[in-house]
């Protein structure tokens, strides 16, 4: 068992895992503060790790990939944190959040849709852009407005920084033949913003998790962004995101 403390969304969280290697892989978040949160790991979270990972290969038709006990625990340590940052208003979202003077902007679409390659072309096409989570960050919702937070999920590429920025944009990403983007309603986006977040099995937890997406979507922006994965993609959601706001 090894124990040490990590700051994510500015919440100081102590983790007493099994593995070394999951200190290792959350070492770039350590803190001294006296802790919020804490997080204690069982044989018993890796295996019901283990059990979902396999049941999720069944459901998309995949061959049943085998996975390290080390691997499966930083999964369930992040799902537990998750739960707990709730309590903080705080959400677990899947998508990339792009950074460029500042401010973060997130897209977000099912895997395989391209979030990678259009964060890729933000950092070719658009100077002093970078990528402030690939992957999996945190969503701090406060009374007014939302920040994006790293963390050290990242994703297969390990892009990401420990940085907190306001949140001023979401876009839903998906594939066309040409690059446009429009302005989305909530209602519209509701059921992608939901899909992308982390869900909780528990019914108090999903309802505490709908009403900091109502929250989230009401107070920013949403577009919907049409792309063919072109370097002008990039250009084209910079402008409407950024340039449009004089930022």
């Amino acid at each position: 068992m090894t124990t040490f403390v990590i700051s994510l969304a500015g919440i100081p969280i102590r983790i007493s895992a099994l593995f070394e290697s999951t200190a290792q892989y959350c070492a770039g978040y350590s803190c001294e503060e006296a802790p919020l949160v804490e997080i204690h790991m069982d044989p018993s979270d890796i295996a019901r790790e283990r059990v979902k990972a396999l049941r999720e290969d069944t459901l998309e038709g995949l061959p049943q990939r085998s996975y390290s006990d080390a691997y499966l625990e930083t999964l369930a340590v992040y799902r537990k944190i998750a739960a707990a940052l709730l309590d903080h208003d705080i959400l677990l979202y899947h998508g990339s959040v792009l950074a460029y003077d500042g401010k973060a902007y997130l897209f977000t679409a099912p895997s395989g849709t391209g979030k990678t390659t259009h964060s890729r072309l933000w950092l070719s096409e658009i100077p002093g852009a970078y990528i402030l989570n690939g992957d999996k960050p945190l969503l701090r919702v406060e009374s007014d407005r939302a920040y994006a937070c790293g963390t050290p999920w990242q994703g297969k590429e390990k892009y990401g920084r420990n940085e907190i920025l306001p949140l001023e944009a979401i876009c839903i990403l998906e594939r066309d033949t040409c690059n446009h983007i429009e302005s989305a309603g909530f209602r519209d986006a509701l059921p992608v913003l939901l899909a992308q977040c982390n869900r909780p099995d528990e019914a108090q937890p999903m309802l505490r998790t709908l009403a900091l997406i109502d929250r989230l979507g009401r107070m920013t922006r949403l577009y919907r962004l049409g792309c063919n994965m072109e370097p002008e993609a990039a250009r084209v959601s910079f402008r409407a995101m950024c340039q449009s706001f004089g930022n």
